[in-house]
């Protein structure tokens, strides 16, 4: 069993250290593409005043942010993950104005200038630690090959060939030089992925965002969820009073007129208005359990009296499908994000009992470390896609709300995984448990 265990180690670092090679092949050639851009931006920027950078420089600067994401793609595979830094660039006008402003919004914004360094600066750094873990590996491999008797046919030749600091020219300097590419190859497989890691540092320190472009970013975010708030709250409010004006209120209206009518009656014919008065009394248990739905929807009892564990399990027990249901939320959280999960996670049972063509779902709902995760999964028949759907999008704009995510997916034929995560604290203990 160690042995087994031994071997699954090394067999994992190896592939981390070929990994890491792969992606310091593609740091080279970023060195290579960084000096060719840096020249061409260097150039463009000092051209503005003679009107041909103003027309050169927004064409440029998207190639150097291609640049510069796919090296935050290599950082992000070394374990280092590093945010887009930049500001929002206007929409491009119509004439010179348009290439003036565009150019404007580029040189203000500071990830421009750190990018610039970025480039000059990776045209060695990158260059150095992309090759190094390639040479080792190629300088071991050939310290190996040669060991092996290659060494014979170079002497035969008139060739005295030197590894390291032994000269192969008998079999025990050959087993010296195995000895030495086999402590290169150690080196190599043991410093790869922290070479790497050295330049995915390196890179998040230039190519990461600014404090100023992290609160731009943020004021975004938050009005586009402020805007996502005020039409979700119209659409609700919309919705509450069509349900009103068409359910409760029109039941309303009936009962006044029957109990009108029965009023008329009541001496002339007593029978007729008995029957309007029963009819007038069945129209008001009917206009409040309407009344009682409607407030359901707006925020349901079970979910204020008991919290969201059992208002979920509820939803769980009145689904037409098996839906298993394990929670650990150990407390209450903010009505509004107890509300928000509550409806996001109906939404999506809902979905699942719509579309999903699925006889079982399960919903794990888990609060660990400040982030509340429910991960729900169906057996159904998968291709669920945000980008055309009304409800996942509106699940996605109902989290973004709370600064929470929605991560779907959906392969033809399932399954489909629902991954929502709300940041959010809890208050209180829980009050009461199915």
């Amino acid at each position: 069993m160690d042995v087994a265990v031994a071997i699954g180690l090394t067999g994992r670092a190896l592939t981390r250290a070929l990994s890491a090679t792969g992606r310091g092949v593609v740091l080279v050639a970023t060195a290579a593409l960084s000096l060719a851009l840096f020249i061409t931006t260097a150039l463009a920027t000092a051209f503005i005043l003679l009107g041909v950078g103003v027309l050169l420089l927004p064409l440029v600067t998207p190639l150097v942010r291609r640049l510069t994401g796919l090296c935050r793609k290599v950082a992000a595979r070394s374990g280092v993950p590093i945010a887009s830094p930049y500001l929002p660039l206007p929409p491009l006008e119509e004439g010179m104005f348009g290439w003036v402003q565009r150019c404007r919004a580029i040189l203000t914004d500071p990830a421009t200038w750190r990018d610039l360094l970025f480039l000059l600066l990776n045209t060695l750094v990158g260059f150095a630690l992309g090759l190094l873990p390639l040479t080792l590996l190629v300088y071991s491999v050939e310290g190996l090959v040669l060991s092996t008797g290659f060494w014979m046919l170079m002497r035969e030749s008139g060739v005295n060939f030197w590894y390291g600091f032994t000269a192969l020219d008998s079999w025990p300097h050959a087993a010296l030089g195995a000895l030495v590419s086999l402590a290169v190859f150690g080196i190599w497989a043991a410093t790869a992925p922290h070479v790497l890691a050295g330049h995915a540092h390196f890179a998040r320190s230039l190519l990461g965002p600014s404090e100023r472009s992290v609160i731009a970013s943020r004021m975004r975010h938050l009005s586009e969820t402020r805007s996502d708030v005020i039409n979700i709250q119209a659409t609700e409010l919309r919705r509450i009073e069509r349900d009103l004006h068409d359910g409760a209120q029109a039941r309303l209206v009936a009962i006044g007129m029957k109990l009108g009518a029965a009023s008329r009656q009541l001496r002339t014919n007593p029978d007729a208005a008995e029957t309007l008065l029963v009819d007038a009394r069945t129209a008001t248990a009917t206009a409040l359990e309407e009344l009682r739905c409607l407030i359901r929807g707006i925020h349901p009892p079970v979910l204020a009296e008991r919290g969201l564990e059992d208002a979920i399990r509820a939803i769980a027990l009145e689904s037409p499908i098996e839906v298993e249901v394990t929670t650990d939320v150990p407390g209450r959280m903010a009505a509004p994000t107890e509300s928000a999960v509550y409806f996001a996670l109906s939404e999506l049972l809902n979905n699942v009992v719509k579309h999903a063509n699925a006889d079982r779902a399960s919903i794990d709902l888990r609060h660990t470390d400040g982030l509340l995760r429910a991960v729900v999964i169906d057996n159904g028949q998968g291709g669920a896609d945000a980008s055309r759907g009304t409800g996942l999008r509106g699940i996605e704009r109902r989290c973004a709300t709370f600064d929470g995510t929605l991560v779907l997916s959906s392969p033809e034929g399932g399954p489909t995984v629902a991954i929502l995560e709300l940041p959010c604290a809890l208050f209180s203990p829980r009050t009461s448990s199915f």
